[in-house]
């Protein structure tokens, strides 16, 4: 896959003055320049791991930037080897690189890696064109062509899975989220299983163009998926998408922040303060970061943390155990 650097040159959120530079104590060993591994444009890593990257480099006077990625499973790999300093994950690919089950590298435990903070969680839900005439996951025929994502993301590590599962026949196609979008609108596959933080940019940017229909699991097929993923009930509200008249029933995965665990303590320290004490900038950057709150790093119960993160965490009433740090 062709790496694309995209180091900040402007800038894109307001200047932060009560974490940054100025409250930096010791910048000891840190690096010139950071790098953020994502995934692919028109999902919503790539849209918050670009803000964060800028928002990180222009209040801590670091040089750094977006790597598009194939997600999840990817990052956890570039992390673990140093190729990237920081990446966003998900819990259940997290796991499998931990325990050297990554589809990536089999038999390579992957335990350089150590978690930062949490994000939001990834809702797993499916989106067809209204004119299709699928209203729910059991009336998508079999042999339809169905988009999972990039190659070695969550989505598509998951919900092929979970498809088999509810017994839903396919043929599979990969792609960037926001070439699965173009090539259902042109009528060239059926389905797109997402799975991305909401909203899904594609999504949003689909119901512009074209009427789609937003599928929601029924309540028997929530507990099937539930009791054989690791996933957990969720909600998508209504507000979400201007093609929902109602909530939406579905399952989501959390994410969570990474970081090389031989970074320095102190530059991880400030890394974690400045994001977990501007959750206003954080959300201008995309409002999945609502749950991108110190509240919610209890959500982590797989990666061990970064002493640098662990300590802020520690220092504002948010325990983290000794076991659970690197």
């Amino acid at each position: 896959m062709n790496r694309t650097l995209a180091f900040t040159t402007a800038a894109l959120v307001a200047s932060v003055t009560t974490s940054g530079l100025a409250n930096a104590q010791d910048r000891s060993g840190w690096p010139d320049n950071f790098t953020v591994g994502t995934a692919s444009q028109g999902g919503t890593y790539f849209a918050y791991g670009s803000g964060w990257a800028n928002f990180v480099a222009e209040n801590l006077d670091v040089s750094g930037g977006a790597e598009i990625t194939g997600g999840p499973v990817q990052n956890m790999a570039l992390v673990h080897t140093g190729d990237v300093g920081f990446g966003l994950t998900t819990m259940g690919p997290a796991r499998e690189a931990l325990e050297g089950n990554s589809p990536l590298a089999p038999g390579m435990k992957m335990d350089n890696v150590c978690a930062m903070f949490p994000m939001y969680q990834t809702p797993f839900s499916v989106t067809a064109l209204k004119d299709s005439g699928i209203t729910s996951i059991s009336e998508i025929p079999d042999g339809s062509t169905i988009g999972f994502g990039p190659s070695g993301s969550t989505s598509d590590s998951y919900f092929p899975r979970m498809m088999g599962t509810l017994g839903v026949e396919y043929e599979r196609r990969n792609g960037s989220w926001s070439d699965l979008g173009a090539q259902l609108q042109d009528g060239l596959i059926d389905v797109v299983a997402f799975a991305a933080g909401i909203p899904i940019p594609a999504v949003s940017q689909l119901e512009v163009q074209t009427d789609i229909n937003i599928i929601e699991f029924t309540e028997e097929e929530m507990e099937k998926i539930t009791a054989e993923f690791p996933v957990s009930e969720f909600t998508i509200p209504a507000s979400t998408y201007s093609s929902l008249e109602e909530p939406a029933r579905a399952v989501s995965m959390w994410n969570f922040a990474i970081a090389n665990c031989d970074l320095p303590e102190s530059f991880v320290y400030e890394v974690t303060k400045l994001t977990m004490e501007n959750n206003d900038k954080m959300m201008s950057i995309h409002k999945a970061a609502r749950s991108t709150v110190p509240e919610n790093v209890d959500k982590n119960t797989v990666l061990p943390f970064h002493p640098g993160a662990a300590r802020w965490f520690n220092e504002n009433g948010h325990e983290i155990e000794d076991s659970m740090i690197k």
